[in-house]
């Protein structure tokens, strides 16, 4: 067992030297991105406005990303290191979450900035995940389940979030360690494909086109299906200077 431990360090050490491609920060980050298309221009709208009026009022940004696949990357990992490079949430705050959905990969993370994992934990984010997204996704409802998920966060921010945590045996420790270990070997098997591939440099990685054109949209397209009809042309966006640490949890459908 101390073998496998040292084992595992090691592993986690040559993954953690590796650098993960994060697209440069966009002039404008709105509250909702889907770049699958997947999200109708009403939902987006409804979504857009619900996560811009939360922000507005409590200064705690919730984004929610959809991206098609993160070509191997480790889902959590790469919310994590995007939340820290477009600096989701308040400077001084640090109040950011990314709630980031790879939907041909079947998996979603919701990481928390520093200043907000002693309000949404680790254990509150699995749970949301669990009873409110999961469901609604395995069932095709991308948009039910991002309301619901999005309406448990700020529940939990609150203090009012009612969820029901799953029965756990003792056997939970060596199970989550043993996915630690095979998710260790298949990131590092993902990457060196993609060394071989060319490198991320030459088209690995994942693939942000849609997301880079934010840039463009600026403040003062407030007709935008983005949903910023109402006050877009006076919101400055996502990005105020928030820090994230890797808090959060993760699980597919």
């Amino acid at each position: 067992m101390k073998k496998l431990f040292l084992f595992a360090i090691l592993l986690f050490g040559i993954v953690a030297q590796a650098q993960i491609r994060i697209p440069e920060k966009p002039s404008f980050i709105p509250p909702v991105i889907d770049s699958t298309k997947t999200l109708s221009e009403i939902q987006l709208s409804q979504l857009y406005q619900k996560l811009k009026i939360y922000s507005d009022s409590t200064s705690t940004q919730v984004l929610v990303m959809m991206v098609s696949t993160t070509q191997g990357e480790d889902v959590a990992r790469y919310a994590t290191d995007l939340g820290q490079k477009w600096q989701i949430g308040q400077k001084g705050k640090d109040n950011g979450i990314i709630v980031l959905i790879a939907k041909d990969d079947r998996k979603i993370t919701i990481q928390t900035g520093y200043g907000i994992e002693h309000l949404l934990t680790d254990a509150l984010s699995r749970r949301i995940i669990e009873q409110e997204i999961k469901p609604n996704f395995k069932a095709g409802n991308f948009y039910d389940g991002i309301d619901q998920g999005t309406t448990a966060i700020f529940k939990v921010m609150k203090g009012e979030y009612k969820g029901e945590p799953k029965d756990k045996d003792g056997n939970t420790a060596g199970i989550f360690f043993f996915i630690f270990i095979v998710i260790l070997f298949i990131i590092i098997f993902a990457r060196s494909k993609g060394n071989r591939n060319g490198g991320r440099g030459g088209g690995g990685g994942l693939d942000l086109t849609d997301i880079i054109i934010l840039s463009s949209l600026g403040r003062g397209n407030s007709g935008s299906s983005w949903g910023g009809s109402s006050g877009g042309s006076d919101w400055g966006g996502f990005g105020g200077g928030g820090s994230f640490g890797g808090g959060g949890a993760s699980g597919d459908w």
